[in-house]
């Protein structure tokens, strides 16, 4: 198998799918109407709610919701082979995650662009608004001081890559401003973008001065840094910061990916790992459970994400100009997303077999596959460091990628800054998660809190932004300071498809309520049905083998109890649904005040 047979295939499957899928979840299942106000426009006050061009509001949304996902998951589960990587993504993408996140957005907009707490609470009772409002609550904690891990380990002592992110908020803030005054988006966005290029390629010049000395910067104050930039983040208004440096970054997301495409095609890698492993049963150096149910379970992002549901429930409903808009940022955003796990997997299976579990995997374990490296050794050297057991994905990705650019005749001798380019690119793709998924958290706390306090469901009140926003970050900033999450990807991944469960069933409330065809329901319910059944065979397996297991690495009772609240909450979600499907399945039809 080589690499553009695989590229062209599943951009042609996107395409289609987005084509015809996309129109008819548009069309006939929600049906909607340009001709009614969208909430940015009814409830417009420049803070949050802020009409704005889709292809901003796409790429904010995308930038926000494409964090480590379809980068680190499928790096992980090129272990099973690429094959079972490779179909889940197409499959998982188009039937569940790209429906999931156009239905919780419209069902968000909906309820004026409330939180899928809300949503729940208003469709299905005060029961499972208080259980889905305590999920998302524990999953966005878990998931920012996840990604937030990452970041600090790409930017701890190395001045490059903190310049430039650093340098991404003042750019950011200088184009909200002149775009806000001016309207002119081409003029920003290619300003911007140029400024944002040059702090990239300025950065190796600026580490070796003092004010590269002075960004150096160890793993525990970068702990303590990133809340406090997230706090800012969350409270400022969305127009100034968070959108239009999520935009910017969207560039140089997409860009690479386009870059990596464009290197496919032009020397056409080989897949070097098999279509299926032997790993496929289980005990694998990567990941220890077998491919089933683990395969969704580690991709996660790349297919179907709960994180998508509190980007699409928070931020993103308060800044659509038009219903139409929906299916571009909603369905289409998350193809793409799609696309980047498809190259990620590219990058990590043209890598020989060998090579791949010896960077990620620890040392003792790859000792017993009985492989010898093949192209690792002159990795290292061209590289400039030690690859071997550094595994978590990032750096495989970042290693697959720099043998793909550097094969290319012109490019060979840069390895070097090839690798930290994508290891920053990769900083860069994280961090813009954290901004949304921190002022995501200050939404649900405000409107998980205000039950017991009402002024704090005032968005616009400056002291419940402050106090929400602060909270927020002091949660999760905790969890990174303290290092208290272990075996934190597969956690993150049960809570992670445990969430985009939750926001199918409520969006699939949504569809059996206002669809024409009660039939349509099934393109929820498929989905749900499918990924329920997995992450509560796959939160079993983990705290049955690993967290309640002394004699395994990743030995945790905290991660048990976790996950136990988790798969207890989701339970009580879907009872609660079942019986509220079976209320408006006998109700008379309510006409939806959306449809055309």
């Amino acid at each position: 198998m080589n690499a553009i047979t695989i590229v062209i295939g599943s951009m042609c499957i996107l395409a289609i799918t987005y084509r015809l899928y996309g129109i008819f979840m548009a069309n006939r299942v929600l049906r909607l109407n340009d001709q009614v106000p969208t909430p940015a426009h009814e409830l417009a006050d420049g803070k949050n709610y802020e009409p704005t061009n889709r292809w901003v509001v796409f790429g904010h949304h995308f930038a926000a919701i494409a964090a480590a996902g379809p980068l680190v998951g499928p790096v992980l589960a090129a272990q099973f082979g690429y094959l079972p990587g490779l179909l889940w993504l197409l499959i998982g993408a188009v039937i569940g995650g790209a429906v999931h996140d156009m239905v919780v957005l419209y069902a968000s907009m909906r309820h004026k662009g409330k939180s899928l707490s809300y949503v729940a609470k208003k469709e299905m009772g005060p029961v499972a608004g208080f259980c889905t409002g305590l999920a998302m609550l524990f999953i966005i904690t878990i998931t920012m001081a996840g990604l937030s891990m990452v970041v600090v380990n790409a930017l701890a002592n190395n001045p490059w890559g903190t310049f430039t992110v650093l340098m991404t908020i003042p750019i950011a803030m200088a184009v909200g401003l002149y775009y806000r005054k001016t309207g002119n988006l081409k003029i920003a966005s290619v300003v911007g973008f140029l400024f944002v290029m040059l702090a990239v390629f300025a950065g190796p010049y600026i580490q070796d001065t003092a004010f590269g000395h002075f960004l150096t910067l160890d793993a525990s104050l970068l702990s303590i840094l990133l809340p406090v930039y997230a706090f800012f983040a969350a409270a400022l208004p969305v127009w100034l910061l968070l959108t239009p440096r999520d935009y910017l970054s969207s560039f140089m997301k997409i860009g690479v990916f386009i870059a990596l495409i464009i290197g496919i095609f032009m020397i056409n890698p080989v897949i070097r790992m098999p279509a299926l492993t032997e790993f496929t049963g289980g005990g694998g150096p990567v990941i220890g459970g077998p491919v089933w149910p683990f395969i969704s379970i580690t991709i996660a992002c790349g297919a179907i994400s709960g994180f998508h549901a509190f980007v699409s429930s928070g931020t993103t409903p308060k800044m659509i100009n038009r219903w139409s808009d929906i299916k571009m940022v909603g369905f289409g955003a998350m193809l793409v997303e799609c696309l980047v796990g498809v190259m990620a997997l590219i990058a990590a299976t043209a890598l020989h077999p060998a090579d791949y579990f010896a960077i990620n995997a620890v040392p003792e374990v790859f000792q017993t596959l009985g492989m010898n490296v093949v192209n690792l050794p002159h990795l290292n050297q061209e590289i400039g460091l030690a690859l071997e057991g550094r595994p978590g994905g990032a750096v495989t990705l970042a290693v697959g990628m720099t043998y793909i650019f550097t094969s290319i005749q012109w490019f060979n001798h840069l390895a070097p800054y090839f690798f930290q380019f994508v290891i920053l690119f990769e900083a860069v793709f994280i961090l813009t998660a954290v901004d949304a998924g921190t002022r995501v958290a200050r939404y649900l706390i405000q409107d998980f809190f205000g039950e017991f306090y009402k002024p704090l469901k005032k968005v616009d009140w400056m002291p419940g932004s402050i106090f929400a926003s602060a909270l927020a970050c002091f949660l999760w900033g905790y969890l990174l300071y303290s290092g208290d999450i272990g075996s934190i990807w597969v956690l993150f991944g049960v809570s992670n498809q445990l969430m985009a469960a939750i926001g199918l069933i409520v969006g699939g409330t949504f569809v059996l309520k206002i669809a024409v065809r009660r039939r349509y329901m099934l393109t929820c319910l498929i989905p749900l049905a499918y990924l329920y059944v997995t992450v509560n065979a796959a939160g079993y397996w983990m705290i049955t083998n690993v967290y309640l297991n002394p004699e395994a690495d990743g030995f945790s009772v905290l991660n048990a109890v976790l996950s136990l609240i988790m798969l207890a909450l989701g339970l009580i979600i879907m009872v609660t649904a079942i019986k509220k499907w079976l209320e408006i399945w006998y109700a008379p039809r309510i006409k939806s005040d959306i449809a055309g």
